[in-house]
């Protein structure tokens, strides 16, 4: 079916209209059936994110980091001198239009897509966060949780992992920690629900043949690692540590 996409949330604009994408959760697993179908154009008008409550660009905003850190520190250090001038609404949607901060987000994406379409290769840098934060998103069901939310929570565990295991440097860490407890507060989860979160990342859809969790981690901002298979040990320790704070 020939579409066109006018995304009208700021989680739309910067990662759902692009990349053509189209998912559906089954029996608690998240979009483990789906297609891939660009649309004919997208069109962005911020006007739009005028009306959302403040906890919708947040969410949308969490995707806008993730771009940030598998990209450019220079969009890194933009985002957060922007969030930590804790503008009202109106201004905080007006900076990330000024600034250029949405249109780079959206071009990681689109950029990203063009070269690899299908999800082969390079496209799995897009994941970082989401192997953890769709596990607490689905565990999550009965009481929905954002998915924007969810995939912040993912890359504080991920970007642990990436300190841990790829020598991402404990700053970018703590940055992301401090912008976590700042605005997005702590995952509704606990160290008990920790075994049930584990069981959904083996349910991934990005894990390989052997069903072992796949994750992308991150040496440093702008230098992302595919494929980075991890023991149910390392994980529990992420788990742990993002319960933690």
């Amino acid at each position: 079916i020939r579409f066109v996409n006018i995304p009208t949330t700021l989680l739309a604009m910067v990662d759902a209209s692009s990349g053509g994408k189209t998912g559906v959760d089954y029996q608690g697993i998240k979009n483990i059936i789906g297609t891939f179908t660009p649309p004919l154009a997208t069109f962005i008008h911020p006007e739009f994110l005028t009306s959302l409550p403040n906890s919708e660009l947040l969410s949308g905003l969490a995707e806008m980091l993730k771009h940030a850190l598998i990209s450019s520190s220079g969009e890194w250090m933009k985002l957060l001198q922007i969030l930590d001038a804790e503008l009202p609404k109106d201004q905080l949607i007006k900076a990330l239009s000024d600034t250029g901060a949405l249109q780079a987000s959206i071009d990681v994406k689109t950029n990203v897509v063009a070269q690899d379409p299908h999800e082969q290769g390079l496209r799995k840098i897009l994941n970082f966060g989401h192997t953890v934060g769709h596990a607490i998103e689905s565990a999550a069901l009965d009481n929905p949780l954002s998915h924007g939310y969810c995939v912040l929570w993912g890359m504080v565990a991920e970007v642990y992992l990436s300190v841990v295991h790829t020598g991402c440097p404990r700053k970018v860490l703590q940055q992301l920690v401090q912008i976590m407890l700042q605005y997005y507060g702590r995952p509704e989860c606990n160290c008990k629900q920790r075994e049930q979160l584990i069981e959904r990342m083996y349910q991934d859809k990005k894990n390989s043949a052997n069903k072992t969790p796949n994750f992308t981690l991150i040496k440093n901002i702008g230098e992302p690692l595919i494929n980075q298979y991890l023991t149910e040990k390392d994980i529990d320790e992420a788990l742990e540590y993002l319960f933690s704070l």
